[in-house]
């Protein structure tokens, strides 16, 4: 506005304005159309392939994707995402995904988003939404108990393993009071299965001049407790200031759970934080059988876990835990005049004092619905039988003459076809290249010492003993096929 103008902004002469605050019976034909695509999507995922190879050769005709002054009727848009969003790459819809570690989706989920985001509440301050900090916090109190913490703890709801293991990373070095000027001269432990996030966690934090220690691993890859003890010892006669053991609880290439016991006791003698990463196998505490092989786990100082692996939630859900509140908050903590309003109003801590996120998305009800309209037991049955599946496959590949990796400890099944003639990697790596141009199943595939595997990790809840049989066939077809080429 200029200098002395008194002139005002014409709202109705702006028609365009109300564009955006759509009237009732546009809101019910959008949702309409919207849950219909839905529904033709779910109800037809046992025709639709787990990957489609060719959708990636198709360049030059995504132009719809740009952004324009154009506006085009939901008619126009869905059925360009049918095909183009859709189709391409990997359906982690499907049952037939077992590469990586393979996401979730559960519909209630998307129900429990759609809640979050309509009402848009702003989640990370108890003083402006009370209900929605209670219910991420109780969410977070039900996975602490979950891996044995009783008191004290805190955690955060957060994108997924990445950002968890980044928060936790960072609590660790300030908890241990690491200066810039020590950072040359303090130590970090862990093991050639560490999820490479971590290694993006060490560098975002200011850590990457640490010295970091790949500790032996025995034939199972795990982490041997009796060389992570010598070479702390060797470290600390030698000057250095061993501060960070990261262990894992289900490793992505394998699904390796390392002794989390025996590593703790460790942690605690030499007064070093102990960090598990239990992205993938945190969840499986739910089972008897994953708090056995997990024990020590509530020892740790710092946890994370994903519920889009173990609990089976759409992709971007991670929670990170820290046995004790002080250290997470401190190392969280910020002042800003703006928010004085909110400090009044401390029944619950708020998201935004124990993470770096202060803008953030209303994540607990996408898990907190499905938990509540299902219960645990539905999660539990489900973790159980990708345990049984997994050990099924296991054993099949090796009747069928496959060699296979170390037995299952969760739900990853590594195993390789060995030729008389041809190079064993070139065949292996043929023999992926066919399951993904077949389309049917999805696998992925890794290196462990020089030697190319195949991996099938079975985790999608929609994954049942047919898609198991189903890659079964696949492998054997195109292992033929594979052995009559010269």
């Amino acid at each position: 506005m200029e200098h002395g103008r008194t002139d005002t902004f014409d709202i109705e002469a702006q028609p365009s304005l109300h564009l955006l605050e759509t009237d009732s019976t546009s809101r019910s034909e959008l949702l309409s159309a919207i849950v219909n695509y839905g529904e033709v999507f779910l109800n037809t995922l046992q025709e639709r392939k787990a990957y489609e190879h060719s959708a990636h050769e198709r360049k030059g005709t995504d132009d719809f994707f740009e952004i324009d002054q154009a506006r085009y009727s939901i008619e126009d848009i869905l059925p360009f995402l049918a095909q183009r969003l859709d189709v391409p790459g990997i359906n982690t819809a499907s049952g037939g995904h077992m590469g990586y570690i393979p996401g979730g989706g559960i519909y209630e989920s998307a129900l429990g988003d759609y809640l979050a985001a309509v009402t848009n509440r702003y989640a990370g301050v108890f003083f402006a939404s009370p209900g929605a900090v209670r219910m991420e916090n109780a969410l977070i109190r039900w996975a602490a108990r979950l891996i044995g913490y009783t008191d004290s703890f805190a955690g955060n709801l957060t994108s997924g393993g990445s950002m968890a293991n980044l928060i936790a990373v960072s609590t660790a070095r300030e908890a241990q009071n690491i200066k810039s000027r020590q950072v040359d001269q303090s130590v970090i432990y862990t093991t050639q299965q560490a999820h490479h996030s971590l290694q993006k966690a060490i560098r975002l934090c200011g850590l990457e001049e640490c010295v970091l220690r790949f500790v032996e691993q025995d034939l199972q890859y795990k982490m041997v407790p009796q060389a992570l003890e010598a070479q702390i010892q060797e470290d600390i006669t030698n000057g250095l200031k061993p501060f960070l053991i990261i262990a894992n609880a289900g490793s992505t290439d394998i699904g390796t759970v390392d002794p989390l016991d025996d590593i703790a006791h460790i942690a605690r003698k030499y007064s070093l934080w102990f960090h598990v990463d239990a992205a993938y196998g945190g969840f499986f505490m739910l089972t008897d059988y994953g708090r056995q092989i997990m024990k020590g786990i509530e020892k740790a100082d710092s946890v994370i876990l994903d519920p889009h692996k173990g609990l089976f939630l759409p992709y971007g859900s991670g929670i990170v835990l820290v046995k004790e509140q002080r250290h997470l908050a401190q190392a969280n903590r910020y002042e800003a005049n703006y928010m004085q309003d909110t400090k009044d109003y401390h029944e619950e801590t708020s998201p935004a004092e124990l993470s770096p996120e202060l803008s953030k998305h209303f994540r607990g009800m996408r898990m907190w619905l499905p938990l509540k309209l299902h219960g645990t037991a539905p999660f539990r049955s489900c973790l159980e039988e990708k345990l049984d599946l997994a050990r099924y496959l296991h054993a099949r590949l090796k009747d069928l003459g496959f060699e296979v990796g170390p037995y299952p400890t969760l739900t990853t099944v590594i195993f390789r076809h060995v030729p008389n003639e041809q190079n064993a990697n070139a065949c292996n790596t043929a023999l992926v290249k066919a399951i993904h141009k077949d389309g049917r199943i999805f696998v992925s595939s890794t290196s462990l010492k020089g030697h190319v595997y195949l991996r099938a990790s079975i985790l999608s809840f929609r994954t049942h003993r047919r898609e198991v049989d189903l890659l079964i066939q696949i492998l054997e077809k195109e292992r033929a096929l594979l052995e009559t080429q010269p």
